[in-house]
């Protein structure tokens, strides 16, 4: 008689989006009403995202219309869920979608883990950087989901792989193929430039030490490494503004007016997402490109984003064996805490755990 497979339920956490036309208004409500997104008193927030939701509720349903009405992202979610349980054979494997503003919600996905009753439970954000934002605002409605419905299992969090050497290098081989394609398609007098656009953050939530803009620049520099095209001409930036605050920045705006006036064709890689949702298949495919064009650039391209590419999954079930064999409870993709003191809002520093000297960052 053989040993049984460890029973391993995963947790795919993503932010979700809305199923149909009529979803919207409640899942941009859902969003603004997260005190992690709108930092405001809490006896104003219901008010105040009320008021954002209805704002901008109709640019989002043009936006989603280009899409048939809906986001994708779930579909691909689900893709991305079975081909990640084949690529774990060792272990008996079951993928659960967490989304944070639609549905499938946490709770169900809590109570469905539940119901299979695994051995162990692992949380995989689809966030490579971890931002309070995003990775820790799902982790926080995790945690009351598994108290509701009672699940009590051991239970890894990984709190991010901005910089894991086999997640750079699924990324740098779709942006080697893109770049080739880009450049036999350009006249060779015109210069290509690669922009690693993510989505941006307000300037004030970085200053009270969250890690996401720190960790986008660590993604960038392993991605560049494992490129190892020491010429290449590379630039940062942030897309998505939402308020009127000040936002991170270069923004994706100034640097495509910024090509434009360089005379340079552009390459756009979707640095902080894993799959194809609104603001890839809109405002990089369809808006950034029309203010390309309209500014002059004379080449705009775009990176896909991973979705389920072999490369991608192949790094996502490396993270998930690595994970595995560590300790239960909280862990990035290196083991222990990767950022600096300055970014104390990093899941780590929340939990109270020292941070590395400079030499010891991953």
């Amino acid at each position: 008689m053989t040993d049984s497979k460890r029973k391993i339920a995963i947790v795919l956490m993503n932010l979700g989006g809305p199923d149909k036309p009529e979803s919207i208004y409640p899942f941009l409500l859902n969003l603004f009403r997260d005190p992690a997104i709108l930092r405001v008193p809490f006896f104003v927030r219901p008010l105040l995202a009320r008021i954002i939701a209805r704002a901008r509720k109709g640019p989002a349903t043009e936006n989603y219309a280009i899409l048939g009405g809906k986001s994708p992202l779930l579909e691909l979610t689900v893709e991305q869920g079975h081909a990640l349980e084949a690529a774990l054979p060792e272990f008996e494997a079951r993928c659960f979608i967490a989304m944070r503003y639609w549905h499938p919600f946490s709770d169900q996905a809590a109570a469905e883990v539940k119901a299979w009753n695994p051995d162990e439970v692992l949380l995989l954000p689809l966030y490579p950087q971890y931002s309070t934002t995003t990775t820790g605002s799902s982790f926080t409605a995790w945690r009351e989901a598994a108290v509701k419905v009672g699940l009590i299992k051991p239970t890894r969090s990984l709190c991010c792989y901005h910089s894991d050497p086999g997640f750079a290098a699924a990324e740098a081989v779709t942006v080697r193929r893109a770049y080739d394609e880009a450049r036999a398609a350009l006249d060779p007098a015109i210069a290509l430039r690669v922009l690693f656009s993510a989505h941006g953050l307000p300037e004030n939530i970085v200053k009270a030490g969250d890690p996401y803009q720190h960790q986008i620049e660590r993604t960038v520099g392993a991605v560049l490494r494992s490129l190892n095209m020491p010429d290449l001409d590379s630039v940062i930036c942030y897309q998505s503004r939402a308020t009127p605050q000040k936002w991170i920045g270069p923004s994706t705006e100034e640097e495509i007016e910024r090509a434009a006036h360089d005379k340079t064709a552009l390459l756009v890689v979707p640095i902080a997402f894993v799959s194809e949702h609104s603001e890839t298949l809109v405002e990089l495919d369809v808006e950034y490109r029309d203010l390309a064009v309209k500014a002059g650039v004379p080449g705009y391209y775009r990176v896909p984003a991973q979705n389920s590419d072999p490369g991608f999954i192949a790094a996502l079930a490396a993270l998930v064996r690595r994970t595995l064999a560590r300790d239960v409870g909280l862990c990035s993709f290196a083991g222990g805490r990767t950022c600096f003191k300055a970014h104390g809002d990093c899941a780590h520093g929340r939990a109270g755990v020292a941070a590395p000297a400079p030499a010891e960052v991953v």
